[in-house]
């Protein structure tokens, strides 16, 4: 397993952007729901979400971590990033139905 340290500088980048953005997609609703009464997200529907987020984050620092290639890195979080917004369609729309 590749430690944080040895990792080249864009993925360290890349790290602090990915947990940043999963910060704001926790802060959207919430900053909403103040605005509009269109957003109307439940205590449980930000632990959803942030279940979500939290173990596509992990999923993706697992990738990086053990894939040995930049190629294999993006494209297995690419998948898993796939994973999360086909996941988070369906909860919110049922695109699947």
């Amino acid at each position: 397993m590749t430690n944080t340290t040895t990792l080249p500088g864009h993925w360290k980048v890349l790290r602090v952007l990915g947990w940043g953005a999963a910060a704001f997609i926790m802060l959207a609703p919430l900053i909403a729901m103040r605005f509009t009464d269109e957003v109307r997200w439940t205590g449980f529907d930000f632990g959803v979400m942030a279940t979500m987020l939290l173990a596509t984050g992990a999923a993706c620092e697992i990738a990086v971590r053990t894939q040995k290639t930049d190629v294999g890195r993006f494209v297995t979080c690419g998948i898993i990033g796939l994973v999360f917004a086909l996941t988070w369609a369906e909860l919110a729309v049922g695109i699947f139905h």
